[in-house]
């Protein structure tokens, strides 16, 4: 096929991508391609969610640009109701997405001005040459599964699955399953297990913070307001009013605050939606400890316990993908995340920048997909 010319490529057609062309289109900016691995729009959230995910964060973190959600939403949206409104978003807009296209390769020609990428269609082989002026990465935090490296992971017997492959309890009952990870997956997987009669277990590695929902979102309200570190010393204080000590269970609060840690390393608190309860209950028992060995279906622990298991359900996270195919060096580094740290994150050279990749959720979205658009709007001008 003969090459292509936009002014714009976004690869990613996630919430990232789609809110940075929405932005572009306001900004009279129409020449331009969103480049999608899958065959949907968004699927993270329509195939690698589990059946139980609703969004934890309230409706006013959850709103991508120029499109506010519809009169008479719950404060708190399910994952099906999200779903639609990400498909609302596309058709509104109109946002034209070429699905299945993986980017191979994407290289700034100096001589020219502009970026030469190179992308594979992975239903028929076809390769697609692209130019542009502007390239915006927009591949989500979550393109890619991380299991770690297990001495002896390859001689277990039984299922393992990354939790972006989990679905529902049901193919698991009456088996004992071992969930690796206690962040927001791990803690609501382990309960979804559970809550169905699975024998559970979770292995929890680092400290944490609890709290619910609604701790979150009148938190995050209150920072609009107040200083991060007097917000932060409220939430503990509610969080061990509502859920007591929990350092008896294998669950440590971090020295640090839950917005603090938010804002400096990306890392979420946990959001309760019944996991302490289960876990008080004897319903799912805490490894706080990490795993040594595995031996054909017995889990060697380095605390010297060992336990044999059916299932391995690793919540271990991803990474993203991106500096792999962005011949550029200077916007990703070698996680993939970006150089510069946040407010600065959002740009590099050569009208390279990337949206959705500052750990902030569908909030620093919706504000990368602002800033960017505005930018390129600008320097479009200025020529």
């Amino acid at each position: 096929m003969g090459e292509l010319e936009k002014e714009v490529i976004i690869v990613g057609g996630g919430p990232a991508g789609l809110a940075t062309a929405a932005c572009l289109q306001k900004q009279s900016i129409s020449s331009m391609v969103i480049l999608e691995r899958e065959a949907c729009t968004c699927s993270t959230w329509k195939i690698k969610t589990y059946d139980r995910v609703n969004l934890h964060l309230g409706k006013d973190f959850c709103t991508l640009p120029h499109f506010p959600h519809k009169k008479g939403t719950p404060v708190f949206i399910s994952k099906s109701r999200f779903i639609d409104y990400l498909d609302e978003y596309v058709e509104f807009f109109d946002l034209k997405t070429m699905f299945n296209m993986n980017v191979i390769s994407a290289t700034f020609d100096a001589d020219d001005g502009k970026w030469q990428l190179v992308s594979k269609n992975t239903f028929t082989e076809e390769i697609y040459m692209y130019k542009s002026k502007f390239i915006v990465v927009a591949t989500g935090e979550n393109a890619m599964k991380m299991i770690p490296e297990i001495f002896g992971l390859s001689t277990f017997p039984g299922e393992i699955i990354h939790s972006s492959e989990y679905k529902s309890p049901v193919k698991f009952a009456g088996k004992n399953v071992l969930v690796v990870g206690s962040g927001n997956s791990g803690m609501e997987i382990a309960y979804d297990l559970a809550n169905s009669g699975v024998k559970t277990s979770i292995l929890i590695r680092s400290p944490f913070h609890v709290l619910t929902r609604e701790m979150v979102y009148a938190g995050m309200l209150l920072l609009k307001f107040l200083p991060i570190e007097f917000v932060d010393k409220v939430m503990i204080g509610l969080s061990k009013d509502y859920f007591g000590e929990l350092s008896e269970y294998g669950i440590i609060m971090p020295e640090k605050g839950p917005f603090i840690i938010k804002a400096t390393t990306g890392r979420s608190a946990v959001i309760d939606v019944g996991t302490i309860d289960s876990i008080k209950d004897g319903l799912i028992k805490v490894f706080k400890t990490t795993i040594e060995k595995i031996e054909g279906d017995e889990v060697v622990f380095c605390d010297g316990r060992s336990e044999c298991f059916d299932a391995i359900i690793f919540a271990t996270g991803y990474k993203s993908t991106a500096h792999k195919w962005l011949k550029d060096g200077e916007l990703l580094n070698e996680e993939g995340f970006p150089k510069q740290s946040f407010p600065n994150h959002w740009k590099g050279k050569n009208g390279v920048y990337c949206a959705g990749l500052s750990k902030r959720g569908l909030a620093g979205i919706a504000t990368d997909a602002e800033n960017i658009a505005k930018d390129i709007s600008t320097i479009l001008m200025s020529n």
